[in-house]
C-alpha cells in the first residue's frame, strides 16, 4: 500500500509539526494543496487544542495529522536546577532578572488521556508522536476512531520498536533534521546519523512505509529521497518563511541571513538535543550543556531571558529551530511549496 493510500492524500508529502513556529493556519494550506498538514499540540493546552482543531474541520475536509510528544516527565532535580540557574547566573545579571522569582514548571506535557479525549470529538485521520510512543491503552484508545498512527524513528532499532508497537509508518528523522530529534532508545548522540544513511537501512528494515525526515528542502531532495526507499518526505524547514506560518519577524530574519547555514544540536533550550541556528547562548555555554536539567525543564530558566532579549530585538537566547538545509525556505505560498516539492515524487514514478 503507498502512503498516499494509506493516509488519504494525493501527494506523498508530509508538512512537519513545528511547535511554537506553527498553528493550523500552515496545517490547512498544505492539506488544501493536497498534502498532509500537520498541527503541532505539544505545547497546547486541552482548549486551545480545541480551537485550533475547530479551525482545521472549518476550513478543509482533507485528512489532516495532530502530532504530540510523549516523553516521560522527570523527577524535578533541585541541585541540578540551582546549577542550571547558575550557568545562566551572568545573563539574569546582565539582564536585571532575579533568578529566585522564575518558577519550575514543565513547559511541555506529554501526550495524555485529557488530550485524548478532545481528539476523541474531531477523530484526526492521523496521529503522530516524537520520542516514541504513549502508553499502549493511548495508542489503541487513537486507533479506535480509525486514526494512522506514525512516529519518529532515528536508528534502525527504534524503527523496529515502532513497528512492533503498532505504528502504520515510520518517519526516519535525520540528524539534519530541524527541532527536537526523536530519539528514545538512548541518549547517545553518537547514534545520530544523517537522513540517507539512515533511510535505506530503516527502508531494508521494517515492512511499514517508511517517510524521509531531515535535510530535505526541494524537489531534488524529495528525488533522491524516494530512490532509497522512501513512502513519502516530511519537511519542516522550507515552510518557515511561508505566509501561513507563525514564525516571528526575528525568527525569520534569522532564517535569510547567513548565521542560518550553521546550526547546532543543543539541550540548551529545553534540555533535550534539538537543531537550531547557532546563537548567543549556545555559543556561550557551549550546544550541550550536562548542567541543563532534564528535558523540559530546562525551558523555565531561560524563559525570561528570551523574553528580555527579544523585547529588545535580540535573539541571543531564542530557540531558532531550523534544519541543517535552509536552502529551501523561500516566502512562498505553503501550496505552491507543496507542488514544487510534490514534482520531485513525481520524477521517481
Amino acid at each position: 500500500m503507498s502512503l498516499q493510500q494509506l493516509l488519504a492524500i494525493d501527494l506523498p508529502i508530509i508538512q512537519a509539526p513545528m511547535a511554537g513556529v506553527q498553528g493550523s493556519a500552515l496545517a490547512v494550506a498544505v492539506c488544501n494543496a493536497g498534502g498532509l498538514g500537520s498541527l503541532p499540540c505539544a505545547m497546547l493546552g486541552v482548549e486551545a487544542m480545541r480551537k485550533e482543531l475547530a479551525a482545521i474541520k472549518a476550513q478543509t475536509s482533507r485528512p489532516y495529522n495532530v502530532n504530540f510528544f510523549c516523553h516521560r516527565l522527570p523527577e524535578p532535580d533541585a541541585g541540578r536546577e540551582a546549577a542550571w540557574r547558575a550557568a545562566l547566573g551572568p545573563h539574569f545579571g546582565e539582564y536585571g532578572i532575579d533568578p529566585g522569582s522564575i518558577p519550575v514548571g514543565p513547559g511541555r506535557i506529554p501526550f495524555s488521556s485529557e488530550a485524548a479525549e478532545v481528539l476523541e470529538e474531531f477523530k484526526p485521520p492521523v496521529v503522530s508522536f516524537h520520542f516514541g510512543l504513549p502508553p499502549a491503552e493511548l495508542v489503541e484508545r487513537v486507533k479506535r476512531w480509525g486514526a494512522k498512527v506514525l512516529s519518529s524513528a532515528t536508528t534502525v532499532e527504534e524503527a523496529r520498536w515502532l513497528e512492533a508497537h503498532g505504528v502504520d509508518a515510520v518517519i526516519a528523522q535525520g540528524v539534519e533534521a530541524g527541532g527536537h530529534r526523536g530519539m528514545f532508545l538512548s541518549e547517545d548522540i553518537s547514534t545520530q546519523v544523517g537522513s540517507f544513511a539512515l533511510l535505506p537501512q530503516v527502508a531494508r528494515a521494517v515492512k511499514v512505509p517508511v517517510i524521509a525526515a531531515g535535510g530535505i528542502a526541494d524537489a531534488k531532495g524529495v528525488a533522491a529521497a524516494m530512490a532509497l526507499g522512501a513512502a513519502g518526505v516530511q519537511v519542516g524547514t522550507a515552510f518557515l518563511l511561508c505566509p501561513e506560518a507563525a514564525t516571528t519577524p526575528l525568527h525569520r530574519a534569522a532564517l535569510k541571513s547567513e548565521a542560518a547555514h550553521v546550526t547546532a544540536l543543543t539541550n540548551l533550550f529545553t534540555g533535550r538535543p534539538a537543531r537550531g541556528i547557532v546563537n548567543r547562548v549556545m555559543r556561550e555555554l557551549g550546544p550541550i550543556s550536562t548542567a541543563a536539567p532534564a528535558f523540559p525543564l530546562a525551558t523555565s530558566a531561560i524563559a525570561p531571558l528570551r523574553a528580555k532579549a527579544e523585547s529588545l530585538g535580540q535573539t541571543g537566547f531564542t530557540p531558532l529551530w531550523a534544519g541543517q538545509n535552509t536552502s529551501g525556505c523561500k516566502e512562498v505560498s505553503a501550496a505552491l511549496l507543496v507542488q514544487e516539492l510534490a514534482q520531485g515524487a513525481q520524477a521517481t514514478r
